[in-house]
């Protein structure tokens, strides 16, 4: 929602406010490097990389390292943060501490907590799979995704799957998919002689539409408040009659939004690089 004041407030003064923002939040390569032993920071490099298995002595260290870096940010909670076939994400919350005898807590966060949870899937959608009461879901580190912060939580990136192994997720078809591209590029690669190529990342690049509604003004629309979308009002303009909105003057509270949206991106290691007027009245990108 918009901020109160008129005029924007940067958060960022000068290019070295920007660099230490972006991916702050996040447990990256750059942190690892700092707060891991060489072999150890090598195995987390060669399991992304080179697709090796994940050593669960390698975990343990990675677990500390992580939960030592996150609580100087506050954080005191973990979460298992996921897709399932909802269509949202999905997340469940356990605590640092663990009890002690004399009846106060420590800070704790194991090599198996990180690598694996389980879950009630017996809620979440299956596509068909298995019966709906059949509840046990697991959660299993995706470490090809960098685990982040979101307040006092530290999200660790994952796939759920059932306990007989059906996919309850959007995550792990993706990766799957990621895996036959990368081996059929290899070998096409390859035949063109470059024979020193042993994996082929994919990326994507995202580009988001929206529109900005005031808080008040959205409460008064039930259509709004209970769809998500329009569904009574003017008819929408036909060719190009809003065309002084297209790429025109960002208004100052649509800006200082946008400022904070860069801000939450930035610290979360997401390149966000371009933000105009669309061509409907409060619509941007």
């Amino acid at each position: 929602m918009f901020q109160n004041q008129n005029e924007p407030q940067h958060f960022y003064d000068n290019k070295e406010d920007v660099i230490n923002l972006f991916g702050s939040k996040v447990f990256n390569y750059t942190v690892m490097r700092k707060r891991l032993p060489k072999h150890i920071y090598k195995a987390m490099v060669d399991t992304v990389l080179k697709d090796l298995p994940l050593d669960e002595n390698v975990a343990e260290v990675v677990a500390s390292a992580m939960k030592d870096w996150a609580m100087e940010y506050g954080v005191t909670h973990i979460s298992h943060w996921f897709q399932p076939m909802t269509g949202i994400t999905a997340e469940k919350h356990e605590a640092f501490i663990s009890p002690t005898t004399e009846g106060k807590v420590i800070m704790e966060f194991s090599g198996k907590e990180l690598i694996k949870g389980e879950s009630d899937a017996s809620s979440f959608p299956s596509g068909g799979l298995r019966a709906t009461f059949e509840a046990r879901g697991y959660t299993a580190w995706d470490p090809t995704s960098f685990a982040f912060i979101k307040g006092t939580t530290l999200c660790i990136p994952t796939t759920f799957v059932s306990f007989s192994g059906e996919i309850l997720d959007k995550k792990t078809p993706l990766l799957r998919s990621d895996k036959s591209l990368s081996k059929e590029a290899v070998r096409i690669l390859h035949l063109f002689g470059k024979t020193d190529v042993k994996k082929v990342n994919t990326n994507v690049g995202a580009e988001q539409e929206y529109f900005l509604i005031d808080r008040n003004d959205f409460k008064k629309r039930k259509d709004l408040t209970l769809t998500g979308r329009t569904l009574f009002g003017n008819r929408p303009p036909k060719g190009q009659e809003k065309d002084d909105h297209y790429y025109g003057r960002i208004r100052g509270r649509v800006h200082s939004f946008m400022c904070d949206l860069d801000r939450e991106l930035w610290q979360l290691g997401i390149p966000s690089k371009t933000r105009h007027n669309e061509s409907a009245p409060a619509q941007h990108e």
